[in-house]
């Protein structure tokens, strides 16, 4: 029985490492989605810098939407710096086929906890009348990219 197991453990692998392989040679010949055999398709960033590409903006995969935490870089003001982290989520949540009312779970990164009153007036609305699940976390030594607040987002597609 662990023979079995470990073919099947062996084959799951490679298939793994073939769709990452075909996907980062879609990068590579700039295709702006990828989709494996599993049936997950990728949006990669629009600008990635090397040949593999390191984070998918968003990620679909059977009926959910994963969008990467955004961000606003060297934005002073935590109320602006959410509002346009919020904006990007939107954007790549309708770019997915899906809307901020979808939303079933953010996670909301604080660079100082201090700040969390005023994200929160920001945030306040902006997923309609049910808002999702969510998670408020600060970072102990800061977010990359010189962000106040960053936010990461799980939704469902429209039906």
């Amino acid at each position: 029985m662990k023979t079995v197991k470990n073919h099947s453990s062996r084959r799951t692998a490679i298939r793994s490492i073939f769709a990452a392989v075909l996907g980062g040679t879609a990068g590579i010949f700039g295709v702006s989605r990828a989709e494996s055999s599993s049936g997950k398709k990728v949006k990669l960033a629009e600008k990635e810098s090397s040949s593999q590409p390191l984070i998918a903006q968003h990620v679909v995969h059977g009926n959910l939407v994963f969008v990467k935490g955004m961000g606003a870089h060297d934005e002073p003001d935590i109320k602006r710096a959410t509002t346009i982290a919020l904006d990007q989520i939107e954007r790549e949540l309708e770019n997915a086929g899906s809307s901020m009312n979808n939303a079933l779970q953010a996670t909301v990164f604080l660079a100082n906890i201090r700040d969390y009153d005023a994200m929160n007036e920001a945030y306040r609305g902006r997923f309609g009348d049910n808002p999702p699940a969510r998670s408020t976390v600060a970072c102990y030594k800061g977010i990359p990219g010189n962000s106040l607040v960053e936010i990461d987002c799980i939704a469902a597609l429209q039906r």
